[in-house]
């Protein structure tokens, strides 16, 4: 390919580039079903629950999950570098999307097989799917170079957020759907089916209208192997990179501050729910990300764009939420009642009478009343004491010191006495088990009209299952258990602290209440107030924007006490979560040559890999030293400012130029 022909590759009509622009931002809407369903929402829970119900413990299937994820980023680290460039020696960018797409399919179709006790099943089918996820992202995101004009790449690589966006959110909320009718496990197998059909059937318009960019490498030499040529490319690049010393200086801060990122997005329900927080709040704030996360993605994209003449409005719109979002929701924890904002009352104490808050061993004198035929028995394992403590994240259940009172006996029970309302159970479970009739103050619990009853029947023994009541008031109660057959193991009880009540019709009318104020306050505000800072904004400005607001919410999030105000703060993720991500790689691909973007994307690929596993440190060792998710969401603030500080050091003219001169070198041949 001549230099001619590389700057012609955009003299198409504005209704062709258009068309590619659309076609490929589909891309986003394709996969990020993917990202929701599997990743984040489903998935993960149904490992847990079903897939590995066979297995000793639900921490014995998280490790079994995240070992799968592990290998599964391993392999895509190894390989992106490697058909990256490939892909740009061969001209094969789409080809090896193609590839990758329908492995990722394949691998996520077949998850609709899983079933109880698959987890062998479960783990390959998800490492397939993994694998094509991934891969094919490099080949995409290398494709922006050559489908979106450099001026252009901001807004477009925003609109493939903005998009993904909303087909993610789509499909996740039809799969809860599916879930809450379909019996059984049908909901959520089917829904990773459908995971499947959506990423193929939306797929196929990158395919058909995005052209196979050229290749400005030279054809193989006689003699000359593809892969030895690819590995002397890496080689090479590797060489070279002090050539690119901005590219490499963004990547870096870019790996450190994405990974602060990635955290937060990761671990926001698992922390909401050691708050207190529903699962129906916790779900539907993720809903809300998604399609919050549509507008303000298009919005942060524009940001830098001068020749929009809205930039001043847009960029007043985000400083207004980001200074207002934290001051309004703290202030209405804080002035309005607890039903409405989901502030939890005191910490419930123990009593005369009754235990209080805290865990309750089932062998401990005064808290429980055992009757009938009770033994103790004790679970051994090979890690125990503070050793076990400190890696809690690798350890299963049953290798702790446990101590169980079992009972066989048909007129066994259990009385337990507590002051509070929400309690947990941790028992365990085994072909042995039987069934458990359940009663609150001397009368039966009911669910749905019905008496609930504990089946603690299991094809194989499973330690540490928890299972959760709640009483009708909070007070002094009776918890009782009955053995109705089989053998009842018990380990603990647990008087949680009180529920969170909350009205999220009127936080959500607070939120919106707000941006239309923020909206007014913009748009005849805006042009007077901001116009000179609009001016000085661009992609690197907006970025360090959006990683400040990253650092108020991670301060935020380690004062975090209410539902409303986890509402604000999800909502103020929605505001930069897109954006941020857009404009970070529509950067990178701006400072990368347009020839060399498979190899680049790799290189891309393989560093971020490798940061997934060391940044999260941060996050294990505050919660291992304090016990609490708490300090771990204050510490990941280091990363936003490590990450903001090298990035502002980047010369992105310096490091366009440099890209623009090796692309011209590459043509010349």
């Amino acid at each position: 390919m001549t230099a001619q022909t590389a700057s012609n590759s955009f003299d198409i009509s504005e209704k062709e580039y258009k068309r590619r622009i659309r076609a490929w931002t589909m891309y986003d809407w394709a996969n990020s079903a993917f990202a929701t369903t599997i990743l984040a929402a489903v998935l993960p829970a149904y490992y847990s629950s079903v897939a590995g119900a066979t297995l000793p413990s639900e921490a014995k299937a998280t490790q079994y999950w995240s070992i799968g994820l592990s290998i599964s980023l391993f392999i895509i680290a190894i390989l992106s570098p490697i058909l990256g460039t490939v892909s740009d020696i061969m001209r094969g960018k789409k080809k090896f999307l193609a590839v990758f797409v329908g492995l990722g399919v394949v691998g996520t179709g077949l998850l609709v097989l899983v079933d109880t006790g698959d987890w062998l099943l479960a783990s390959i089918f998800f490492i397939i799917g993994r694998i094509g996820f991934g891969g094919a992202n490099v080949f995409y995101d290398a494709l922006l170079s050559h489908v979106a004009k450099e001026e252009d790449q901001d807004v477009v690589s925003s609109k493939g957020y903005a998009m993904g966006y909303l087909g993610g959110g789509l499909l996740l909320a039809v799969n809860i759907a599916m879930i809450q009718m379909m019996p059984g496990t049908a909901g959520a197998r089917y829904s990773f089916l459908s995971v499947a059909i959506w990423w193929a059937v939306f797929s196929i318009p990158i395919f058909r209208v995005v052209p196979e960019p050229h290749s400005a490498t030279k054809k193989l030499a006689p003699g000359e192997s593809l892969v030895a040529v690819s590995f002397g490319r890496i080689k090479n690049t590797f060489k070279e990179i002090r050539k690119f010393k901005e590219l490499f200086r963004f990547l870096v801060a870019f790996l450190i501050y994405n990974d602060g990122i990635g955290i937060i997005i990761g671990i926001a329900v698992i922390y909401g729910a050691e708050l207190g927080f529903g699962t129906i709040e916790l779900v539907l704030a993720l809903l809300m990300v998604q399609f919050v996360g549509i507008p303000f993605s298009l919005i942060f994209g524009n940001l830098p764009a001068k020749s929009d003449k809205r930039q001043s409005k847009y960029l007043a719109f985000v400083l207004f939420n980001i200074v207002l979002l934290p001051i309004v929701g703290i202030a209405s924890m804080r002035l309005l009642p607890n039903e409405i904002t989901g502030t939890p009352s005191a910490d419930f104490a123990a009593t005369a009478t009754a235990v209080g808050q805290g865990k309750h061993a089932v062998d401990e004198a005064g808290a429980m009343t055992l009757q009938g035929d009770w033994t103790t028995n004790t679970i051994s394992g090979s890690l125990r004491g503070e050793t076990c403590a400190w890696y809690a994240f690798w350890c299963d259940p049953a290798q702790f010191d446990v101590t169980y009172a079992a009972t066989s006996d048909p007129d066994g029970r259990l009385d337990f006495t507590f002051n509070g309302q929400p309690i947990k159970l941790t028992y365990s479970t085994g072909p042995d088990s039987g069934q458990w009739a359940v009663e609150i103050d001397g009368q039966p619990l009911l669910d749905d009209g019905e008496p609930v009853v504990i089946d603690a029947y299991n094809e194989t023994v499973r330690y540490d299952v928890t299972q959760k009541f709640t009483a009708a008031a909070e007070g002094e109660h009776s918890l009782s258990l009955i053995n109705r057959g089989g053998t009842m193991s018990l380990a603990q009880i647990e008087v949680l602290p009180p529920l969170r009540t909350s009205n999220l019709g009127a936080i959500v009318g607070l939120i919106l209440a707000l941006q239309v104020v923020g909206g007014l306050f913009a748009y005849f505000l805006g042009p007077k107030l901001f116009s000179g800072l609009a001016e000085s904004f661009d992609t690197k400005r907006s970025i360090i924007l959006a990683l400040i607001a990253y650092s108020i919410i991670a301060v935020w999030g380690f004062f975090l006490n209410a539902v409303v105000e986890f509402w604000f703060l999800a909502w103020m993720v929605a505001i930069v979560q897109g954006g941020s991500q857009a404009l970070s790689r529509s950067l990178y691909a701006s400072m990368s040559p347009p020839s060399m973007s498979g190899e680049f994307f790799g290189l891309f690929s393989i560093m971020s890999k490798f940061a997934s596993f060391v940044s999260p440190i941060f996050f294990i060792i505050s919660v291992a030293l304090f016990d609490s998710s708490r300090p771990g969401i204050l510490s990941i603030i280091i990363l936003f400012i490590i990450g903001g500080y090298l990035l502002w050091q980047v010369d992105v003219d310096e490091g366009r130029r440099t890209a623009q001169e090796k692309e011209a070198e590459l043509a010349k041949g």
